[in-house]
């Protein structure tokens, strides 16, 4: 048998049959689901007269059109997003899914969710109707987002037709800096191979900076690497991998979790696999970065300057950054040091786990928010909120000026409450700085958590490695 990838040996352990030379059928051992890419796909289920036959293999959350509103009890006012998550209940409810609903303790985003209530575990293919179902790569998991008309293929089969991708691995030597996080490491990737650089591809992440990341942070990396147009992202799992599904799944236990051990060994690329595209790079040169642009990928170090335009030998290239500066207000060849900002957002699937959040209140403390800046911090999950208020890691926050919100997406995607006003310019920990992601006419700079925490307490966009906190 020839050497394979770790991707090879995740897809050829879940085929249920060959369909051609680039196709086949996959079955998923999770299915995630969302109040606003299952609606129709329970239609074309009930119009079909089809039950799901393992409803105990899919797994429902509300968070996209749930308000963060700091109130007892949550509601839904705006009737249209009212009507997706009472459909996803009853949905639900009628096959027997189980579901996190808007006032669940433990609610929260899918991508927060599911890995810290031990659902992820190594081996297995996890796919969702969100493209960021890549996070679970982390933990040595095939994860990848679907559309609707494939919910409904899934719910009723628990099988996906899937094309095959190819094979891409990345090396990152190194350590990274003070001051520099995982967040920062893929925004520099990003940027160097482009957005569309790993198109077609599941790449997998591997080299010493890798293995020195928390599980917390190599869920950041795996969850942006679909930015660089990735369909997957992987990290062999390791010990720490290992250790961090064990603490959450206590029906790994005895026999079953020998033979779990022993199968996760085998998850990881055989020493002469090979990749069609292989990328290095060194850790130690992710500094603080910060999108520039309306694209992941239009990002530079803190430190450094907006590209010139005739510094962007690409035609395309430059068209783009062109209408990205008109939207951003910026200007060619200047420093992004002292832009202001009116908003900081901190929280998502990207950025809203209980290290982000200490990352952020140790910044902050002895701080305040500048005057005229609206911060806000949103926990990725109702279990990520209760740790930050037991460590009172939200009391230090609360104290530095910022709102502390209940758990949701949020203004990732401007799809509730929490919507920017056009034109004003936000600091932001979430995964895409597209035109209106925040809202209509909003300004996106995408960066850490402790860059945006630095920014929260200084009004402007800093460098956090000069408020002399000492983190990485």
């Amino acid at each position: 048998m020839s050497a394979q990838s770790l991707y090879r040996k995740l897809v050829d352990s879940h085929t249920v049959s060959v369909i051609d030379d680039s196709n086949l059928l996959l079955f998923c051992d999770l299915h995630l689901m969302n109040e606003y890419t299952s609606p129709q796909a329970f239609a074309g289920l009930h119009e079909k007269g089809r039950t799901v036959p393992y409803p105990g293999q899919n797994v429902a959350v509300v968070s996209h059109i749930i308000p963060t509103h700091a109130e007892a009890v949550r509601s839904i006012r705006d009737p249209a997003s009212a009507l997706q998550a009472s459909n996803l209940k009853r949905n639900c409810t009628r096959h027997g899914i189980p579901l996190f609903d808007t006032n669940d303790a433990l609610q929260g985003i899918e991508h927060v969710v599911s890995p810290e209530h031990g659902m992820i575990r190594p081996g297995m293919v996890v796919i969702c109707g969100d493209s960021h179902t890549t996070t679970y790569g982390a933990l040595g998991a095939l994860g990848f987002g679907i559309g609707t008309s494939e919910v409904e293929h899934v719910l009723a089969t628990q099988t996906l037709v899937y094309r095959l991708a190819r094979d891409m691995r990345i090396h990152v030597q190194g350590a990274l800096p003070p001051g520099a996080t995982a967040k920062d490491l893929v925004l520099m990737v990003i940027g160097r191979i482009g957005a569309q650089g790993a198109r077609g591809y599941v790449v997998e992440l591997c080299g010493p900076a890798i293995d020195a990341l928390s599980i917390e942070a190599r869920f950041t990396l795996c969850n942006m690497m679909v930015e660089a147009g990735a369909r997957g992202a992987l990290i062999a799992p390791d010990d720490k991998a290992v250790d961090y599904v064990l603490q959450r799944a206590p029906d790994i236990r005895g026999e079953l979790c020998e033979q779990a051990l022993a199968h996760w060994k085998t998850l990881r690329s055989d020493a002469d696999a090979v990749f069609e595209i292989e990328h290095h790079f060194d850790a130690s040169e992710a500094v603080p970065h910060v999108t520039w642009g309306t694209s992941p990928d239009q990002v530079v170090p803190v430190t450094g300057h907006i590209p010139r335009l005739d510094e962007l030998v690409d035609p395309g290239s430059r068209q783009s950054a062109e209408q990205a500066l008109r939207y951003t207000g910026l200007a060619p060849g200047a420093s992004l040091l002292g832009v202001p900002v009116q908003h900081v957002f901190i929280g998502s699937c990207t950025n809203g786990r209980i290290e982000d959040l200490r990352a952020v209140a140790e910044v902050v403390r002895g701080r305040h928010v500048a005057p005229g800046v609206r911060a806000m911090v949103v926990p990725g999950s109702g279990a990520v909120q209760a740790q930050a208020e037991a460590e009172g890691v939200a009391k230090a926050l609360i104290a530095a000026g910022f709102e502390w919100r209940k758990p949701g997406c949020s203004m990732c995607l401007a799809m509730n409450d929490d919507v920017l006003a056009e034109g004003v310019r936000c600091a932001s920990t979430t995964n895409r700085n597209f035109e209106g992601r925040q809202g209509r006419g909003a300004i996106t700079h995408l960066m850490s958590p402790a860059m945006a925490a630095a920014a929260a307490v200084t009004g402007v966009i800093s460098d956090v490695r000069t408020l002399g906190v000492p983190h990485g």
